[in-house]
């Protein structure tokens, strides 16, 4: 495909195709580590082998009794928020690893050699973080994401120990935001990028060092600020907005800090991934009269300037306050293959289903 030029000359652009080659029920993907997808099946951590068919165990955890119950049928699963939310890997080998991840209510770990994870941090405010993230001195980060409608002090929490303790690395103040929504470490800056929500000031996009002792705000102050969604590349930040009140957007922030939009959504955008030279992000259904649409949507782009629909479910009927909000999962991590990896949730047909494709541009 070409583009045209305003000085008149011809660009070819670069068009992304799926490729479907498997789909698997009752999983959840959660991360790429070393061309490993990891994913949960309930409680259980399993990854896949770039290329591969069969899903090898990992470890376990072991919930509250009813939960091993309720993780068993899509239905209670979406109820009560079931199974892993997040991971974070470090370490080589799979007995070599340390596997901090998020489940209902705590922060639990596997060590090297066990496969079994223990609870290393109780969450008593909100249930769980949306994102846990690991840095190459090995530290792990996580931030407070709650209701907090009453603009309480909100953490980031830190392990320096490979997830066996926590403390706290930093408090935004009473007022100045409502919940942290992500930290994605980003490489090329070997900077921390935090973004926190949700109304005027409180939409932010932070950069960090590592360490977070410096801390500056690099975009505020309204909703084209309130991102959830953050896939760090070679020439910038591309970012998802994630706001009910207004259209949203896809936007790239250079490495000189400007901020440019890019590209448009059919809905707010909470999850983003990165497969070779391509990005996507997904869509969610939301009680929302600016985005009144019902379908999720799965975008991509080659060279960040092309978006297009990749893929596209409708929700199902059921109601969304109980049984959640029409989602596609997508993985976190660095993935060096050429497989997109996505989990949809309350839709029609593909409920709480992975899908596997493999990425091919023209």
């Amino acid at each position: 495909m070409m583009e045209s030029r305003r000085d008149g000359t011809v660009a070819l652009m670069q068009t992304l195709q799926l490729r479907r080659i498997a789909a698997y029920r009752g999983i959840r993907v959660l991360t790429w580590a070393d061309d490993f997808l990891y994913a949960c099946r309930g409680y259980d951590v399993v990854r896949l082998p770039a290329g591969a068919s069969q899903w090898e165990s990992v470890a376990r955890f072991h919930p509250a009794w009813w939960r091993n119950v309720t993780s068993r049928n899509s239905l209670s699963y979406r109820l009560v928020r079931d199974g892993f939310h997040a991971l974070a890997i470090l370490g080589g080998t799979t007995n070599d690893q340390t596997i901090v991840g998020a489940v209902p209510g705590a922060l639990v770990t596997r060590t090297p050699g066990s496969n079994e994870f223990q609870v290393t941090h109780q969450v008593y405010r909100g249930t769980r973080p949306l994102h846990v993230t690991a840095v190459p001195s090995g530290n792990i980060y996580w931030g407070e994401y709650f209701d907090n409608r009453a603009r309480a002090e909100v953490h980031i929490y830190v392990s320096t120990d490979c997830g066996r303790t926590w403390q706290i690395a930093c408090t935004f103040p009473a007022g100045s935001i409502r919940h942290v929504h992500n930290i994605v470490y980003d490489r090329w800056g070997d900077c921390l990028w935090i973004l926190t929500g949700d109304e005027g000031a409180e939409c932010k996009v932070l950069r960090a060092s590592c360490d977070l002792r410096a801390v500056e705000v690099v975009l505020a102050g309204n909703q084209q600020a309130r991102a959830v969604a953050a896939i760090p590349t070679q020439d910038g930040l591309y970012l998802s907005t994630d706001t009910p009140l207004e259209k949203n957007h896809v936007y790239r922030l250079n490495r000189t800090g400007n901020i440019e939009q890019v590209g448009d959504l059919a809905s707010s955008s909470i999850y983003g991934c990165r497969v070779g030279g391509a990005t996507f992000f997904s869509t969610m259904v939301e009680p929302s009269p600016a985005n009144p649409g019902r379908e999720v949507h799965l975008v991509g782009s080659g060279d960040g300037k092309n978006w297009h629909v990749l893929a596209r479910w409708k929700k199902d009927a059921l109601p969304m306050r109980y049984l959640q909000y029409g989602n596609a999962f997508l993985p976190d991590g660095e993935n060096a293959t050429r497989y997109l990896a996505a989990t949809t949730i309350a839709v029609e047909t593909d409920d709480l289903v992975t899908t596997l494709w493999e990425v091919e541009s023209t």
